[in-house]
């Protein structure tokens, strides 16, 4: 970010200009001379390959300047490289279309970063072509929310587009969202076109995604045909639209009530939750999602093993020998559903820590068992999977085991619920308890694992009196972690991944004795972690950052 103030001026050609050099250069070699620029807006972008977010960054950019260049808007950009050598420049400027000050001008690029005072990357900041009057230190922010839109990437034009939005939700109606120049209609699963004007008076289910072959897609065509009705492939009003309702994750499903107005944001943690059965909360509205929560909370409360494991005639779990075992000899016990599957490599790699775990709880004569719950493609793998298992099962294909993803939120695997003595939900977050303390978590709660924390705290305690100590296997460990913490503060607080697009990933430092287990490398990990809590998910930040 920069610290240099609007309405300072500058004398664009004595700042880009080097001792010997009045050119900037493109990609190929071509040389542009500073004088000729004739922009009337110039934007200096601050940027490294070494970066994460730059380079997450570079292609909203390189689409806004596109979009731009189209336009004729005459707005040009200088990379001021931050790179350590110049094969690094030459690889991460090659697919730029913009301009550079030259690799070799060390002096330059370290003279511009002082002069605006740059202290973290991306920074990129906007000054007239004409004047050199600095104009916004915050176009990268501006860049990112508003895309090509906030053109001249200005606090003032940034205010003309919130005032915009204002004016549009006062007097949103389902024509002003889908309604363009270019198109009056909509296309229907089959490609037949629906005129918007057919859709007026009813509820209509706006409906992001990156592709249309995943899971949530089937479940959301069997609760209701009219959710499917999409905007044409590529049509601009999808850019205007996820702007304006801020979409952020894929899969959203914004709902417009009968009278063009929002009903909910993002209805798809209740589809995820409850499949077709959502169609009880339809059409998402507040006083609807208030029955929900209440009866939730009405469920949770009069929650027991039994509600959850016997359906109808099935009241049984089974063995590896297919014998079945009443439901209710497990009722008194903590009980684990232990949500996998084999072809999940994931599953694969924790499930000798399962066992080991397991074993060791058995040892103790504690009431304590496991039920495997699949999610598995076929029979044979169920098979596979089971036989290595030595606790009990629901079978393969049970009518119950959508249900009870449903009723317990699972929403990634391997995923460990934990069910108290009392039938209630003690922990959805079991795996992670079992990595972090290991067997000592049962019977995994509230009091045990506060207990497990002041034990940890005391022997970090400890830990430090031993270090005070002079002991120089600790204080190398001490070391260590100092590094560390240092190279954490140096990274991205929170990111988004492609092993888990559901969230955001949020950079978390760990207590002390604290563990995870890396979704990616599957290597035990301690002390910083790119974290999603929801999903109990976990990523090594050298595995995240892809370093």
């Amino acid at each position: 970010m920069a610290d240099a103030e609007a309405g300072e001026f500058y004398n664009i050609i004595s700042i880009l200009s080097g001792d010997r050099r009045d050119y900037l250069v493109f990609n190929n070699g071509d040389e542009v001379k500073i004088a000729d620029l004739n922009a009337p807006f110039l934007g200096i972008y601050f940027s490294a390959s070494w970066c994460p977010h730059c380079k997450s960054f570079n292609s909203q950019l390189t689409e806004v300047y596109n979009n731009l260049s189209s336009e004729n808007k005459g707005f040009q950009i200088v990379l001021i490289s931050l790179d350590w050598s110049e094969e690094e420049f030459n690889e991460y400027f090659s697919p730029m279309p913009w301009l550079a000050v030259p690799f070799s001008e060390w002096e330059t690029r370290q003279r511009l970063t002082d002069l605006f005072k740059i202290t973290g990357i991306p920074t990129f900041i906007t000054l007239d072509g004409k004047s050199g009057r600095f104009m916004s230190n915050e176009a990268a922010e501006f860049v990112v929310e508003y895309g090509s839109r906030a053109y001249p990437f200005t606090l003032d034009r940034v205010k003309e587009l919130k005032d915009e939005k204002e004016t549009m939700i006062k007097n949103q109606t389902l024509e002003s969202l889908l309604v363009s120049p270019e198109r009056d209609y909509v296309l229907s699963s089959k490609g037949n076109k629906v005129t918007v004007g057919e859709l007026e008076g009813i509820v209509v289910g706006l409906y992001f995604s990156h592709n249309s072959g995943n899971q949530f897609t089937s479940t959301l065509s069997q609760l209701h045909e009219k959710l499917r009705e999409q905007v044409p492939f590529k049509d601009k009003t999808i850019e205007h639209l996820i702007e304006y309702f801020e979409v952020s994750n894929y899969p959203t499903l914004v709902i417009i009530g009968s009278d063009g107005k929002t009903l909910n944001f993002n209805a798809t943690d209740i589809i995820e939750n409850y499949g077709v059965e959502a169609v009880e909360w339809f059409p998402f509205s507040n006083e609807k999602l208030r029955i929900m929560e209440e009866t939730e909370r009405t469920n949770m409360e009069l929650q027991t093993l039994e509600s959850l494991l016997i359906s109808r005639e099935l009241d049984y779990v089974v063995r590896k020998d297919r014998r079945k075992v009443p439901v209710l000899d497990l009722v008194g016990k903590t009980v684990l559903l232990y949500f996998t599957a084999e072809w999940s490599r994931s599953c694969r790699e924790f499930q000798p820590k399962l066992i080991s775990y397991y074993n060791e709880i058995k040892k103790k004569q504690s009431p304590f068992e496991i039920v495997f719950i699949s999610s598995d493609r076929d029979q044979c793998s169920y098979e596979n999977f089971f036989s290595s298992m030595p606790w009990l099962a629901l079978l393969f294909e049970d009518s119950r085991n959508n249900p009870l993803k449903r009723a317990l939120k699972v929403r990634s695997i391997p995923s460990l619920v934990v069910i108290g003595p009392d039938g209630k939900t003690v922990s959805r977050n079991g795996k992670k308890l079992l990595m972090t303390y290991g067997a000592n978590a049962f019977p995994f709660t509230d009091e045990r694992i506060e207990e497990l924390k002041k034990s940890s705290r005391r022997s970090e305690v400890n830990f430090k009196e031993l270090t005070s100590k002079g002991e120089a296997n600790e204080a190398m460990d001490t070391v260590a972690f100092d590094l560390i913490d240092k190279f954490a503060s140096l990274i991205p607080n929170k990111l988004q991944h492609e092993l888990h697009e559901e969230h955001e990933l949020v950079l978390t430092r760990l207590d002390y004795g604290e563990g995870y287990c890396c979704f990616e490398c599957e290597l035990s990990c301690e002390r910083w972690s790119y974290r999603c809590n929801e999903c109990d998910f976990d990523l090594h930040p050298l595995c995240a950052l892809d370093l």
